[in-house]
């Protein structure tokens, strides 16, 4: 159990930190090693029984901690094993993108479940915040969650934030009049319960460390290609930062000198080539160009209009105009990659976000474009993997980064009764 990691404090100036901080990391003993006795807790922490006793009391009345029966006996009576109640709260996951918000529910352990998609224009906050309100009191007061305790809100956004003050900085994707707003402050005094907000592509990548591929990886990148493409990055198990917070942001490194002008006021960023956005314009222009047999040109006989759905289903088939597109594409995606692979030097690079449903398309393309712009000795070492997550991966990755806030965090106060209903207003 010291290969977690787990250092247990006994000499603090602070007892009241010190105890929260001993309970908060009991609770990950017994939430990693699925059986435990007091007796092994004790062992391993080096707290005395009577502590361990103490502690393990609240975890119960608390219900965080249940007993499960008999251990096996060392010379003396058997222990009580105690369990890690993963169905103690749930944690509700949300991703904002500027058409749509996806919702998730989990629990203290397992993959999110019951993820939905509600259409909603998000570009104008004053209405689009209270929507995702109504949408979160709606997960919250369905008729199978009313026995649930809810002890977080985790919002994968896509912009420049202030994490700690939960502001929005800078939303390129979703316009100025989210600059300054205070998403966090709004959603808590809604709810009462934390609320945790980062930048979508850092709580995919947490997502991808806690339930997708890279439960194994020290270090890992992923690559979030949807309205925008961005990167979360994750070094020694901790999302990369930087000194504003707001590490991460490829789709804004200068791809063509003076070429496209990008929503952040540069020319020739990554998202004016390869942004769902950009690819739209692309093709729309290049529309009435297409043979009438072209399955494209016939969606849009039909509907009058291209959705990216349509781009992306198109491109499944061999030899289809829509997959060339992507391909072009994806050598930019693969430039950046590179650079990435040569400052990092990750564990493995994860492929997400909407068009990774289409990533094998890119795969290739990146492996060759890696194979000539890193030093060998990294880039053949770095695996490039689709997420196993998905399209859902910025969902799954808001409902682990609660988890890690309400898991992990000394400060955390889970302890606290959480959201047991919610009334209509």
């Amino acid at each position: 159990m010291e290969k977690l990691g787990i250092k247990i404090m006994r000499s603090p100036a602070n007892s009241k930190y010190v105890k929260r901080l001993n309970r908060m990391r009991i609770i990950n003993i017994i939430k990693e090693n699925e059986l435990i006795s007091r007796q092994q807790l004790a062992e391993v922490t080096g707290l005395t029984p009577p502590a361990i006793t103490g502690i393990i009391r609240e975890l119960i009345d608390t219900g965080f901690v249940k007993e499960v029966g008999l251990g096996e006996s060392q010379g003396g009576r058997r222990p009580v094993t105690l369990q890690f109640n993963c169905l103690a709260g749930y944690v509700i996951g949300i991703e904002i993108t500027s058409q749509e918000i996806t919702i998730a529910l989990a629990d203290l352990k397992n993959v999110p479940i019951d993820i939905q998609r509600i259409k909603v224009d998000m570009k104008n906050p004053d209405v689009a915040v209270q929507e995702l309100i109504n949408t979160i009191k709606k997960v919250i007061l369905h008729e199978d969650h009313q026995s649930k305790r809810f002890l977080g809100i985790g919002i994968a956004f896509p912009g420049m934030l202030n994490t700690h003050e939960g502001t929005v900085k800078r939303a390129v994707n979703l316009g100025k009049k989210w600059n300054g707003f205070p998403l966090k402050t709004v959603l808590t005094q809604e709810f009462n319960i934390p609320v945790f907000i980062e930048t979508n592509s850092k709580v995919a990548a947490l997502g991808e460390k806690w339930f997708g591929g890279g439960t194994n990886c020290e270090n890992l990148i992923y690559i979030n290609m949807g309205e925008g493409i961005s990167a979360g990055i994750i070094m020694g198990e901790s999302i990369v930062q930087g000194s504003q917070g707001y590490a991460g942001q490829i789709g804004h490194t200068v791809m063509i000198e003076q070429g496209a002008l990008c929503n952040c006021g540069n020319r020739g960023c990554l998202e004016t080539i390869c942004g769902i956005p950009a690819i739209l314009r692309k093709v729309t222009a290049e529309l009435p160009f297409l043979a009438n047999e072209d399955a494209l040109q016939q969606r849009f006989a039909i509907h009058n209009e291209i959705q990216i759905n349509d781009i992306l289903e198109v491109a499944l088939q061999e030899d289809s105009y829509a997959r060339d597109v992507l391909r072009q594409t994806s050598r930019y995606v693969g430039l950046a990659i590179s650079h990435m692979i040569n400052l990092y030097n990750p564990d493995a690079v994860f492929i997400g976000g909407k068009m990774s449903i289409v990533a094998e398309i890119f795969i290739e393309e990146f492996r060759n474009v890696i194979a000539t712009h890193t030093f060998s000795e990294v880039g053949d070492a770095t695996p490039i993997l689709i997420s196993k997550l998905g399209i859902d991966s910025g969902v799954i990755g808001a409902c682990a980064l609660a988890l890690k806030k309400l898991l992990k965090s000394p400060n955390s106060n889970i302890f606290e009764d959480g959201v047991d209903n919610v009334e209509q207003k």
